[in-house]
């Protein structure tokens, strides 16, 4: 309980008195947008690797070569946890901005280190809205900025991490309109940092796991059409793989 107090005030802070700082990376973002980015994300990435170390997480990467450094992907992973975000900011090696669910925006510092990090918000209740979230994500990774979602929708409660809940076919319309490589991302043990014992903190040992790039446009006819299965197929894969390490270690 104490190390979920800490973590509330820390983040409670951060927002209350980074204000100043907002408004500095907004000048910057004036004459020099690409310096705002870089900023801004290590200034994220260092809050987010002080709050993982307070929690006594210990990460482990896998597949970061199959990331690559010359263009935007879209990253789509299971969701278990708030702290799958905080895992993939200090993971993937480049500009990278989750798709975000609209409520967000409700709070207003939140709001603009989201912005200035790359987030999309989206609208699950307005289908307009979501359109438009997809189109500003096509022209995000155009941009040569990646995109990271969660086509499950929200955190999945199973007790079973290969449970996952249905995948969205149509959150994989990014990387289909923009001809972008798709990455599947298996995560596990994020769910016992927090969300297993809630309100209580406990160490955990993370794995993350990127997975061999593809593109939506080489897939079979029928693979094609169920991109969303398809994908959710090879992260269970991973994680299936992962299990079975953990079992034998």
């Amino acid at each position: 309980m104490i190390k979920f107090i800490l973590l509330v005030t820390i983040v409670v802070s951060f927002l209350i008195f980074s204000l100043p700082l907002l408004f500095v990376e907004y000048l910057i973002g004036k004459k020099d947008p690409a310096k705002r980015d870089a900023q801004s994300l290590a200034i994220i990435q260092f809050m987010f690797r002080l709050l993982l170390r307070l929690c006594g997480v210990h990460i482990t990467v896998k597949g970061i070569e199959n990331i690559p450094r010359d263009q935007a992907v879209l990253y789509v992973g299971n969701h278990r946890s708030y702290f799958d975000i905080l895992v993939g900011y200090v993971t993937v090696p480049t500009l990278m901005g989750f798709v975000a669910k609209k409520e967000m925006l409700a709070y207003p510092s939140l709001r603009k280190w989201m912005k200035y990090v790359h987030c999309l918000f989206l609208d699950r209740q307005n289908l307009k809205e979501g359109l438009k979230t997809i189109l500003a994500g096509i022209e995000q990774v155009k941009s040569g900025i990646s995109v990271w979602i969660f086509p499950e929708g929200t955190r999945n409660k199973n007790e079973d991490i290969l449970e996952m809940l249905p995948f969205k076919e149509g959150s994989l319309k990014i990387a289909e309109k923009s001809g972008c490589p798709v990455i599947p991302v298996a995560m596990t043990g994020t769910a016992e940092i927090f969300e297993k014992q809630a309100p209580r903190i406990r160490s955990s040992r993370v794995t993350i796991e990127f997975g061999e790039p593809f593109y939506i446009k080489d897939l079979p006819k029928e693979e094609k059409k169920f991109a969303g299965l398809y994908t959710q197929n090879r992260i269970r894969d991973m994680l299936v793989k992962e299990q079975e390490i953990r079992k034998g270690a």
